[in-house]
């Protein structure tokens, strides 16, 4: 008798999650993915085409669902910068997604530092040029700028929803890094706006997290390169000297050129100082390059090249239902097109930032310290322009350490105002690429609302 109540437990069971399956995305399900090359199986589906943003423009996309009870979990929308830098061939199969391209292109493996363990995870490419995502006008590659990017990204998203119904009323958070410091809170911006009296249209966004991102004038980020290259003894103190006179106070006409040769000295290990560059000889996989205890994938520094590689594959565009319209120039992971033509109208985004807060809308920076394109310094000075009021700690203030499997993973302050700012000791650039379980860490602590662990037993990673 018990055995047959627990068979037709399961069985009812069974039915529910299928009766689940089969309405969940119910308009979506032309985009499913499906035989994607190289693809380890998985118990949990993925999607990914085109979505309009207007008339003319469409935008690509490769959304993963949560890997356990994706009707529970947030949606998380993922933004590469550049301006130009696909989210998919970065974020997607780079740093976050589930799946990690293999030598060369040549297949996938599986993250197991993967943020689809704690949410839905999204990923657009934008603007238009960007990575897969078109216009089939040609005057709008030479029209590009942060308002039609944000408003295209909104266009997307409420048309996206369309798709996925279902979705529309979880939790949504905006988390990018690089020039997504201007992507994220201007899509949010835009997204408050209009949320404003809206029914149908309504997107429930809660917060917003950027790394390393770039927020404030590119003056100041000069500066900070100019100081960071001469603190760490990559340039001359004639070439310091000069570019400091250069650029400092008001930038004179030779700036651009000083900075350049400054740039110059270190480009091939800018993203991160201390970790190796890409090359055919390069055999280290596991290396985070701070001398910190190894994390089980490690940078790779080949990461976005063999990702670019993946992606330009017929049968991998086929799967995804991407280049549709087959593109008349070759697939790259960042547009130096789109680069070029991209217009910075909005110089600083700090007082955006600071509206976004007084909202109410969570929101995290963080930063990795061994970047030398967006340092530390320049974040911590230009957080500081917004005159917040740090939460103290003891008589010096609000900073403090973090921890990671017993590690010290970094230094945090948080801001009365609800605001939190966090570094992240070893890694460059790109955090999750380069520390990939304090990145899940970090994703995981901010959806909760929860402040990283502050000693060493709470620091025990859980999520894998």
């Amino acid at each position: 008798m018990a055995l047959s109540y627990v068979l037709v437990f399961v069985m009812a069971a069974a039915s529910i999650e299928g009766a689940r399956m089969r309405r969940l995305h119910p308009s979506g399900e032309t985009d499913l993915v499906v035989g994607l090359p190289g693809q380890p199986s998985t118990n949990f589906k993925h999607y990914a085409g085109y979505v309009g943003a207007s008339e003319h423009r469409s935008l690509f996309y490769w959304f993963f669902e949560a890997m356990e009870a994706p009707a529970t979990k947030p949606l998380v929308l993922w933004l590469n910068g550049g301006p130009g830098c696909s989210s998919v061939a970065g974020g997607a199969i780079s740093e976050i997604g589930p799946f990690l391209v293999t030598d060369e292109g040549s297949g996938l493996r599986f993250n197991p530092y993967a943020w689809n363990k704690v949410a839905n995870l999204l990923f657009l490419d934008s603007p238009v040029g960007v990575g897969f995502s078109h216009s089939n006008s040609s005057s709008d590659a030479k029209n590009l700028n942060d308002q039609i990017t944000a408003e295209d990204a909104h266009a997307f998203l409420l048309n996206w929803f369309l798709k996925y119904p279902d979705l529309k009323s979880q939790e949504f958070y905006i988390v990018g890094e690089s020039y997504a410091g201007h992507y994220a809170p201007q899509l949010a911006e835009v997204i408050d706006e209009r949320n404003k009296g809206a029914k149908d249209s309504y997107i429930n966004l809660k917060g917003l997290m950027i790394g390393n991102p770039l927020i404030d004038v590119e003056e100041e980020l000069r500066i900070a390169t100019i100081d960071f290259a001469w603190k760490n003894g990559y340039i001359s103190d004639n070439l310091y000297q000069a570019a400091t006179t250069a650029c400092t106070p008001v930038p004179s006409s030779n700036c651009p050129e000083l900075v350049y040769a400054v740039e110059d000295s270190f480009s091939d290990i800018m993203f991160g100082i201390y970790s190796p560059t890409c090359s055919k000889s390069n055999t280290i996989k596991n290396e985070i390059g701070s001398g910190l205890a190894m994390e089980a994938t490690g940078y790779d520094p080949c990461s976005t090249d063999n990702a670019e590689v993946y992606l330009s594959r017929e049968d991998v565009q086929k799967a995804l239902h991407a280049n549709l319209t087959y593109l008349p120039y070759p697939y790259s992971f960042c547009s130096m097109n789109v680069h070029n033509a991209y217009n910075q109208t909005v110089p600083t985004v700090l007082p955006l930032l600071r509206k976004l807060i007084d909202a109410g809308y969570r929101m995290w920076i963080y930063s990795g310290d061994t970047d030398g394109r967006v340092t530390i310094p320049v974040m911590r000075r230009s957080i500081n322009k917004m005159n917040l009021t740090e939460k103290a700690w003891d008589k010096w203030g609000g900073w403090k350490k973090w921890y990671y499997e017993a590690q010290v993973a970094g230094w945090m302050v948080e801001y009365m105002e609800g605001l939190t700012f966090i570094t992240v000791r070893g890694a460059g650039h790109m955090v999750p690429a380069f520390s990939p379980g304090r990145g899940l860490a970090l994703i995981s602590n901010f959806l909760k609302g929860e402040p990283m662990p502050f000693n060493e037993t709470q620091s025990k990673d859980t999520t894998h």
